[in-house]
């Protein structure tokens, strides 16, 4: 926890008043708390307040200032400002991103950010979660994300309920010029496409599986590279052509491993084809960090029913997320963030300096095959 920036989480709270008539239990402690659960797998109230009672002398020197009651964690998350931790989760990733600036995410594109957009969904149980409907018998909360593939690092979170299409968080961005946006087809959206481009960004998706377009130019294909054509096309449609009028470039690909035939389209005419079938290829890390915090932190199981208490423990799982890439940056540490994870949640009552706990064990002993898909996060 030494790596909080503790002066700029205090202005977060001081901003929406979290810790407004509070006299014991504060906004730190709350989040302490919420780290503890995050980092050692606690499935209740009832089981985080059995832990740390048991370890009440502790207690003090982790920076939890107060007795831990079940009863108060609960009353917490369900009204102090969930906005208190995303704004501190802001904060995070841009101390994130600036530690992973350097690091290589496999493709040369000079200084661009690369970028992955996608969601997931959590389902809840309409039951408990009413506000949270999302179909006639089903409760859901959608997590919008925008990955920096460099460090996979989110660059922006919105959490919204089951019903936002993904297409309308498009409009929630603030487009960074030069950078690539690599999207799914659920993005397909011409006019939003088309502010994009006139972002001076680029983008890389795939359209449905019919649409109307005219030829204008063919440019040369490597057919032994797997690209099957690559085009300069315009929208035939009415209203796609309205809404986006320049030219784009359709990239048609057969993935050699696969054998899958992939349709891509463009703004960019500049990169070779097969990069651009690269960075589409590249957005598969986004789905592997959804998988990782859906198995690794607790995000599927909530404390309390209310959208206030599910944001706060989202935010709050994002942040430990983010506080453990931090730490293993800052320490040059070569494990994985799984590892790293794996060593915390048995020695967070140690009183061991941390850079000793994860370096003490001989991380080549590990089973490669047990995490091979967190070969992403090294």
């Amino acid at each position: 926890m030494a790596f909080i920036p503790l002066r700029r989480f205090h202005t977060c709270v001081n901003r929406y008043q979290g810790n407004h008539k509070v006299q014991r239990f504060t906004c730190l402690d709350q989040f302490l708390v919420m780290a503890f659960a995050q980092l050692t797998y606690r499935e209740s109230l009832r089981d985080i307040e059995a832990c740390l009672r048991a370890m009440q002398p502790r207690l003090y020197h982790m920076g939890i200032r107060s007795r831990v009651s079940r009863n108060t964690l609960a009353n917490a998350n369900e009204v102090r400002d969930w906005r208190i931790y995303a704004d501190f989760a802001h904060i995070l990733i841009d101390k994130a991103r600036r530690l992973y600036t350097d690091e290589d995410f496999g493709q040369e594109l000079e200084d661009a950010t690369l970028y992955a957009l996608d969601s997931t969904t959590i389902d809840l149980c309409l039951t408990l979660f009413p506000w949270a409907r999302f179909r006639k018998a089903k409760g859901a909360v959608k997590m919008h994300t925008l990955m920096d593939l460099r460090g996979n690092i989110p660059s922006f979170i919105h959490i919204s309920d089951g019903k936002l299409h993904d297409v309308n968080v498009l409009d929630l961005l603030l487009l960074e010029a030069g950078a690539y946006y690599v999207m799914d087809r659920a993005y397909l959206d011409f006019e939003r496409l088309y502010r994009i481009h006139q972002a001076l960004a680029f983008f890389v998706t795939r359209p449905k599986s019919v649409f109307a377009f005219s030829r204008r130019y063919s440019h040369p294909a490597d057919k032994t590279n797997g690209i099957q054509c690559d085009q300069t096309i315009m929208l035939r449609s009415f209203y796609p052509a309205k809404k986006y009028p320049e030219p784009l470039r359709r990239i048609r690909y057969l993935d050699p491993e696969t054998g899958e035939r992939l349709v891509f389209l463009t703004n960019n005419f500049d990169l070779p084809a097969l990069t651009v079938a690269a960075l589409y290829k590249a957005r598969w890390q986004i789905e592997l960090f959804f998988k990782w915090i859906k198995q690794h932190l607790r995000i599927k199981a909530f404390y309390g029913t209310s959208k206030n208490a599910v944001k706060t423990q989202i935010w709050t799982a994002i942040s430990t997320y983010l506080l453990v890439a931090i730490l293993k940056r800052e320490l040059r540490l070569e494990q994985s963030l799984y590892t790293i994870l794996q060593v915390l949640s048995v020695s967070l009552f140690e009183k061991t300096p941390i850079l000793q706990a994860l370096t003490s064990h001989d991380s080549q002993t590990l089973d490669i095959e047990c995490c091979k898909q967190l070969i992403l996060f090294d």
